[in-house]
């Protein structure tokens, strides 16, 4: 792979899910690209995608999805990968840390036992070697008391503790790429600042390629270096995060900062709210999918998915709006 090639460029990638009320396009042209050594941000509600596209970049999508576009991964093509080469690379060169660790977990086996499990398909690990390396991936996640968590069971395990388990099955292979998708949900403040920066450490030290995916908007401008805003399955807006935080150029965008809580706000004090709610995938419209909850919409917005638009004064800062110049 050309050394200026990004380890992953994502092209027009579209997902069709099977619903009850036919084929939904849950993922509508979705481009990025995502080099060694760099941290991405997914950012939307629950329903815009992000969860999705994680999946789809390592092959866990339902049977019945249809997948087109490009996926290139190291110069390798996976949409339309066999599953025998999904199991060759998830796990090893691609590996995911999952938004709940208690589900993400098996029960029925320890955890030394699942974080050597990978080792032992992908490296050939017997099964001592496997538990020595478990135990040394326990100690490099900051686990207390490593040595007896090898064989403690999942049910044992504190939240920030099964979430450790997780990164460090993730980073067992010394994968290229890691997707994180929610990885602090249901942890304290202290807890998810301690996963974050035990993230950020090993993305710094072993050069990995972070897809971070969150709709928490402080916890993405403290950790990534662009932002991607994801709204009814399509990239509404991205650029360095910088840039997308300080400018807010699409309504969208800027309805979740305005609904954000803040520090200092009188008690009592209302929120605003974007109106409406993320519609169903069968319902989304064939224009701009923020159209029915903007209140700039026209009927242009409704004919077309707008093109992306480059953000003026911001390099690299795009958004699809067709009334950019409005909301200077």
């Amino acid at each position: 792979m050309d050394a200026d090639e990004p380890l992953l460029r994502v092209r027009d990638l579209r997902v069709t899910l099977r619903t009850p009320r036919g084929p939904a396009d849950a993922l509508r042209g979705v481009s990025f690209a995502l080099h060694r050594g760099e941290t991405v941000g997914l950012i939307g509600e629950s329903g815009s995608g992000k969860s999705l596209t994680g999946l789809a970049l390592i092959g866990l999508l339902p049977e019945e999805a249809q997948v087109a576009g490009s996926m290139r991964f190291a110069g390798r093509e996976l949409v339309g990968l066999a599953e025998p080469e999904w199991c060759r690379l998830r796990g090893d060169r691609i590996a995911m840390v999952f938004q709940e660790p208690m589900t993400a977990l098996n029960p029925l086996h320890p955890v030394g036992r699942q974080i050597g499990e990978s080792l032992r398909l992908h490296k050939g690990l017997d099964a001592r070697a496997a538990r020595a390396e478990a135990l040394r991936l326990l100690e490099r996640v900051r686990m207390p008391r490593a040595a007896r968590r090898l064989d403690a069971w999942p049910h044992q395990l504190s939240g920030g503790q099964r979430q450790r388990v997780l990164v460090a099955i993730a980073l067992a292979c010394k994968p290229d790429l890691l997707i994180a998708d929610e990885p602090t949900t249901a942890l304290d403040a202290t807890l998810q600042r301690e996963v974050l920066q035990l993230i950020a450490t090993l993305v710094r030290e072993d050069r990995l390629a972070l897809l971070l995916i969150s709709h928490d908007l402080g916890l993405m401008g403290e950790n990534v270096q662009r932002s991607m805003v994801m709204y009814g399955g399509t990239v509404v807006e991205s650029g360095p995060t910088a840039d997308v935080f300080r400018r807010l150029a699409h309504p969208y965008t800027r309805g979740l900062f305005a609904a954000r809580p803040r520090i200092g706000l009188p008690r009592g004090t209302r929120l605003p709210t974007i109106p409406g709610r993320v519609p169903e995938l069968a319902d989304l419209p064939a224009g701009c999918p923020f159209a029915d909850r903007c209140d700039r919409v026209t009927d242009a917005c409704r004919a077309a998915p707008p093109p992306p638009v480059p953000v003026a004064g911001d390099s690299g800062h795009v958004a699809r709006c067709i009334h950019l110049d409005t909301f200077a």
